[in-house]
């Protein structure tokens, strides 16, 4: 089935598969899973071994791996790393998908955005060279983000299967320049297209049969001080990767995943 339990009841299952790329993966969060490929870096702190805690599954997958794109759920990332869909069977009941942000290339334009900045750290020179570009993107995503979900649908067809979308990352104004070097005219700007990313992640997932959770809580941002931070700024206070969730922010994904499924927020 593809729709979650309702918040009163919880549903039990059994045999759960997480894919996704770094915001899943966790990468730096300690501790590193012990059965993880280094070149994954999965962290046993991730939201998926949390909930997969929390809900006492029988079998757990965590096929994710940092770098992911949508193509490498069907061919393989690393040698010696399965396809994450090899991970998925007949039997899985329970299948959390987190991808999009490496497809849409959000690591090349922050870093593009960054450089940009200090030329004109109170404008807007990233809108201004992006301009449209990046809403484009997200169009042109749509249909490979669909037929993820199709195939999933297809190798699991009993399957209950969230997508989870991406922590905000920047605030909704000003930024905190030079700490995270994104001139202040793109803060809002950047801030939108990852909510539009998100949008459309939902849309598609949707569509497909899915059920999105939306886990762009504001002010948890990589500006605010490092207790209230989920994601990390380029020179992380918190153990975990630049511009990648820290533990807390992984906590908060797994409540919200935990939500959707009935599941009380920490319970094991």
């Amino acid at each position: 089935m593809s729709l979650a339990a309702s918040p009163a009841e919880a549903a039990t299952f059994e045999n759960y598969v997480a894919l996704g790329d770094s915001f899943t993966a966790g990468p730096l969060i300690p501790p590193t899973a012990p059965w993880s490929d280094l070149r994954c870096m999965r962290s046993a702190s991730n939201y998926a071994q949390l909930t997969a805690d929390r809900l006492g599954v029988a079998e757990f997958t965590d096929a994710s791996c940092s770098g992911a794109v949508a193509d490498d759920f069907w061919e393989s990332q690393h040698y010696g790393v399965p396809p994450q869909f090899d991970a998925l069977t007949p039997e899985t009941d329970l299948v959390t998908v987190g991808i999009g942000g490496n497809d849409f290339g959000f690591v090349d334009v922050l870093t593009e955005c960054a450089e940009r900045s200090f030329d004109n750290p109170f404008g807007s020179p990233c809108k201004n060279s992006y301009g449209d570009e990046l809403d484009q993107r997200i169009e042109d995503l749509r249909g490979e983000i669909s037929d993820v979900y199709a195939e999933v649908f297809e190798r699991s067809p009993d399957a209950t299967v969230l997508s989870v979308g991406y922590l905000q990352i920047l605030p909704e104004g000003r930024g905190c320049w030079p700490v995270m070097p994104i001139a202040r005219g793109d803060v809002a700007y950047l801030d939108q297209v990852q909510s539009d990313l998100n949008a459309m992640l939902e849309e598609e997932a949707t569509a497909a049969g899915a059920v999105f959770v939306d886990v762009l809580e504001r002010g948890h941002d990589v500006c605010q001080k490092s207790s209230d931070r989920w994601v990390e700024g380029l020179v992380p206070e918190n153990s975990a990767a630049p511009v990648h969730p820290n533990k807390a922010g992984m906590a908060a994904v797994a409540d919200r995943v935990g939500e959707t499924l009935g599941v009380a927020s920490g319970a094991a």
